[in-house]
């Protein structure tokens, strides 16, 4: 996906991308638990905010990355 891409469209291709960033700057083992059309328009905010946070930071402490996941799981249709 274009690094430039605009986030602040609701589309298929950007919740997958935010996904598929989300689970590689988290290193997640089961990704495939995590599929991007398992999240519906009406998360993406709650995604893009997500999003944004793992992206701003460079290291997760384990109860951070349990708690994102938790989060993530919530938000699945």
């Amino acid at each position: 996906m274009n690094i430039l891409a605009d986030l602040t469209k609701k589309s298929p291709e950007n919740i997958e991308h935010i996904i598929s960033s989300i689970q590689g700057k988290l290193q997640m083992i089961n990704a495939a638990a995590m599929k991007p059309e398992s999240f519906t328009a009406s998360s993406y905010e709650d995604l893009l905010e997500i999003y944004e946070m793992v992206m701003s930071k460079d290291r997760f402490s384990p109860r951070e990355m349990q708690a994102i996941v938790e989060e993530l799981g919530n938000l699945k249709k």
